[in-house]
């Protein structure tokens, strides 16, 4: 099976390549896949026409032209594309998406994973990679953490392990806030555990992934 992965960022880009294999096995053992970055999550075209330049790499904005391509491409026998849900309503932003692959014609296998709030609770759902990647972390801010709520994630995450914590990357401002979230999914990353996670989103990452190759 081959299958192409969407992510809406680098630094989730940088996670996943750690993660998939953990999940699909190897490149060719059997399952193949590419992992495919954007640069910023956007809206979902009214429509469902992109009218967005396709070189700005906006993961709504393109997203029905994908699916559609990829629903008509031989040799892509799925798409997993995966999203930080932010301060979304679940339920209606995953119908939302449904409906994108459903408009397709064909349409393509297509699995949508949410983060929620954001890809870094992933991170916090697994202490004992966190706490390996970064000995020092404040336990406070952890356990004050409530997994997979809707509390400024990537916030709390930066609050335990970086020096200032996350007012300190706010002001410092872009890039840096992106090598800081680089940096996470390099150091916490290899040390993740696929069973031992307790985020709830991770854990229907997982086994989305899982049933797909079953």
């Amino acid at each position: 099976m081959h299958i192409e992965v969407l992510v809406e960022d680098s630094s989730g880009e940088r996670l996943l390549a750690q993660l998939l294999p953990q999940i699909l096995g190897e490149q060719g053992t059997p399952h193949t896949w590419r992992l495919k970055a954007y640069k910023g999550i956007g809206p979902i075209p009214q429509g469902l026409t992109a009218k967005a330049d396709p070189a700005k790499r906006i993961l709504l904005d393109q997203l029905p032209r994908l699916l559609q391509g990829y629903g008509k491409t031989p040799g892509i026998d799925a798409v997993v594309v995966v999203l930080d849900v932010d301060r979304r309503n679940c339920q209606e932003f995953l119908q939302e998406l449904k409906s994108v692959a459903e408009s397709c014609n064909p349409v393509p296998r297509t699995l949508f994973r949410l983060a929620i709030e954001e890809m870094e609770a992933w991170y916090l759902g697994d202490r004992s990679a966190l706490l390996k990647a970064y000995p020092r972390a404040k336990r406070d801010v952890l356990d004050r953490y409530v997994q997979d709520s809707a509390c400024g994630t990537w916030e709390s995450l930066a609050d335990a392990v970086h020096a200032g914590g996350a007012a300190a990357i706010k002001k410092t401002g872009w890039p840096q806030s992106g090598n800081i979230k680089h940096e996470w999914a390099e150091k916490i990353g290899p040390f993740m555990s696929l069973n031992q996670n307790a985020s709830p989103s991770f854990g229907k990452f997982r086994d989305g992934l899982t049933r797909m190759i079953s």
